[in-house]
């Protein structure tokens, strides 16, 4: 806890109500947040209020706060503009930066008789640049789909150099190489291919097959049928080229798309950068630690969009920031043209949001060390359930009986989205004798819980609190279970998980109802493992104790084993493959009996179990 709280709630009371920005400082004097308001009285006292409700990215800056300086502002607008100004100025620790030191790269027309077009990391030897390109991903796929589409020479021969020395190569026979190595191909002709390769880079399909189309049309009035036939041929390339590649949308003519992907401590952003109606950048840029989704997109986009070429007509973000028309102002103001901030819901607008925000979980997902599906399907089920943070520790309940007998319970636990079965639990029902699922599940999580509320437990899965409950079953267990938690002083979200006929999860159940989560395909596929791996789990425990407890029916029928010693053999001898490599003399061990009642024990083992 800061001790110096005292002092600047002392000092945040006589604060002005004015805008402005304000500025933290650590103990040094460094500043370490930059942040600006309509209320500059109101927005501090959030920070050092008795009851904070804060982000942990929050609550851990104001632990380091030793004071703050403020700048008091006309309006809030110019607070925003200031506060951008100052956050590229000073660079505090817990404001969003954009370090992204991938550099530049570039598309290659390499100088010489027979150019060549690659992708580069950086400007070097002679030949034309056409970029820079952040993503280096992107100027390679333009490259090998240049490439592809002109039928271009990718080898290492060196033309003319080896004209006619050997056959052309695979590329040649499966019509994605013009074979330019044979010879037959003069030197204005591929000059002129290279000039409708570069014209295609930079504008994209659509001017290109118009610009290869009206070619065509005056190749075949002019009777050159030949050269028609292969601008036709390019043509159909191209269009093959932009149905499968995914990157051409005509409705994107300056647009950037915008979305967020979280993992615990960790985020980044993921920019989709179309214009001309195709895709021509794309860029993963890490920012730091947590916030709300709409406050680290509109911090990232006051950032960087600080410079004026940057700024598009459209920005396609994924949810609504809180400053929409004060940033808005801000681009327009410093592109000086029309700019416009919205989100999209449905349709393609949609499709690419989704499209970012997977390009943003797999950058993401190589950092942490887990797939970019675990990390959406976490999302989307925090949002489903109205949680704050991503559930990165979930434990699941299951109970199975067989027709009121071998009632028992199962807990697995999936922590990043994947399961953890070191800290499964099985739970043997004990104070319920009759069949009644919701008595059984309010039994076993009061014993789960029980365990965490004990100080004396050292089993580190009983003394870890979940982020998230869920049952298996409807409202009604999630009303058998909510008393417990209480009583307990629990504070876990629970819900249940709803099955369908066919015994697949259809909802989520609350304690008065239920939610859908049939649009939410990645949360609908991991509440579907869940499900299924907490029913696989329980019901293993029953067949397995049901098993025992036959067997331990027919071990009893030999004179001399009662009901506790059959138990506790089949407590020390745990699986069949034990059992049966038990000899007489660890039998009569661990049950108690003579020799000679072991030797029994053991031919019933040997040819009943």
């Amino acid at each position: 806890m800061n001790e110096r709280l005292p002092y600047l709630r002392e000092k945040t009371a006589l604060l002005t109500t004015s805008p402005g920005v304000y500025r933290m400082r650590d103990k040094t004097g460094h500043i370490i947040y930059i942040g600006k308001a309509k209320n500059l009285r109101n927005r501090v006292t959030s920070y050092f209020c008795k009851s904070p409700d804060h982000t942990p990215k929050v609550a851990k800056m104001v632990s380091n706060v030793h004071d703050y300086d403020f700048i008091v502002t006309d309006s809030e607008y110019e607070a925003l503009v200031l506060e951008c100004s100052l956050i590229k100025q000073h660079k505090p620790k817990y404001n969003i930066l954009l370090k992204d030191d991938k550099g530049y790269s570039y598309i290659k027309i390499s100088d010489e008789p027979f150019p060549r077009i690659t992708s580069e990391m950086q400007k070097s030897g002679e030949g034309k640049f056409i970029g820079p390109y952040t993503s280096t991903f992107v100027a390679s796929q333009t490259a090998l789909e240049v490439n592809k589409v002109f039928m271009l020479p990718t080898c290492r021969r060196k033309f003319p150099n080896d004209f006619g020395k050997g056959r052309p190569c695979l590329n040649f026979h499966i019509k994605q190489c013009m074979g330019l190595c044979s010879g037959k191909i003069p030197q204005e002709e591929y000059a002129q291919i290279i000039l409708q390769a570069e014209e295609y880079i930079k504008s994209g399909s659509e001017a290109s097959v118009e610009m290869l189309t009206e070619q065509m049309n005056i190749a075949a009035e002019n009777l050159e049928f030949e050269l028609a036939a292969k601008l036709r041929d390019r043509i159909s390339a191209i269009q093959r080229a932009a149905d499968r590649q995914k990157i051409i949308c005509d409705d994107m003519k300056d647009t950037d798309i915008i979305a967020c992907a979280q993992n615990g401590s960790e985020a980044c952003i993921a920019i989709l950068m179309y214009r001309g109606g195709r895709l021509t950048d794309r860029s993963e840029i890490p920012v730091g630690e947590l916030d709300s989704t709409p406050n680290m997109i509109q911090d990232f986009m006051v950032q960087y969009y600080s410079e004026p070429e940057r700024i598009p007509r459209e920005i396609i973000v994924e949810e609504d920031i809180p400053d929409n028309e004060m940033v808005t102002r801000m681009l327009r103001e410093k592109s000086g043209r029309a700019v416009d901030i919205f989100t999209r819901t449905r349709g393609n607008g949609l499709k690419l949001i989704m499209m970012a925000k997977a390009n943003a979980s797999e950058s993401l997902a190589i950092k942490v060390g887990r797939t970019g599906k675990e990390i959406v399907a976490l999302e989307e089920l925090a949002k489903l359930l109205g949680l704050s943070e991503p559930p990165l520790y979930i434990e699941s309940y299951d109970i199975s009986n067989l027709s009121g007998t071998s009632m028992v319970a199962g807990m697995v636990v999936f922590e990043n989205g994947r399961p953890n079965k070191k800290a499964y639990k099985r739970f043997s029902i004990k104070d319920v004798a009759i069949q009644n699922d919701y008595a059984c599940m309010h039994e076993v999580l009061s014993r789960r819980f029980k365990h965490y509320t004990d100080s004396s437990e050292t089993d580190e899965g009983f003394r870890r609190l979940p982020d998230l409950i869920l049952l298996d079953g409807g409202k009604g267990q999630v009303n058998a279970v909510a008393p417990v938690l209480r009583e307990l002083g629990i504070d876990v979200p629970l819900f249940g998980m709803v099955k369908d006929n066919k015994h697949r999860t259809r909802a989520i159940a609350t304690g008065g109802g239920e939610i859908s989560i049939s649009e939410n395909k990645a949360a609908f596929m991991l509440l579907t493992r869940i499900q299924d791996e907490v029913h696989r789990y329980s019901i293993t425990y029953q067949r397995s104790k049901h098993r025992k407890s036959s067997y331990a029916m027919e071990i009893t029928k030999i004179k001399g084993i009662g009901d506790k010693k059959a138990e506790k053999l089949f407590s020390i001898f745990k699986t069949r493959e034990e059992f049966k490599k038990a000899s007489p003399e660890e039998i009569a061990k661990a049950a108690g009996v003579n020799i000679s009642v072991a030797r029994q024990i053991y031919e019933f083992v040997q040819n009943e179990l």
